[in-house]
């Protein structure tokens, strides 16, 4: 199965953009460019609704994982450094 190209949002916005002032410079729209525009349009948010789901999931996922290292990782480190704490009190 082929990977599917991500969309940039920046690149997106800006056509989005485009496409708003192109609608907003016309005195009189051409019926069917305007609504070839629209649907453009229609696509572009569509597309990027969907990619920011993707990167809001990302972003859950690495604050996951950094959690997860964050709970495991220091916890091993101070019962070492509370072992060898107590180690050298009981050697004095």
């Amino acid at each position: 199965m082929a990977e599917e190209k991500k969309i940039n949002l920046k690149d997106s916005l800006s056509r989005l953009n485009k496409i708003v002032a192109w609608l907003e410079e016309q005195e009189e729209v051409d019926v069917e460019a305007g609504l070839e525009k629209v649907r453009e349009g229609a696509s572009l948010v569509k597309e990027c609704k969907s990619r920011l789901v993707e990167i809001k999931n990302e972003f859950e996922q690495i604050q996951r994982d950094v959690e997860a290292s964050e709970t495991t990782t220091p916890a091993k480190s101070k019962s070492k450094s509370k072992q060898a704490s107590d180690t050298e009190l009981f050697e004095e």
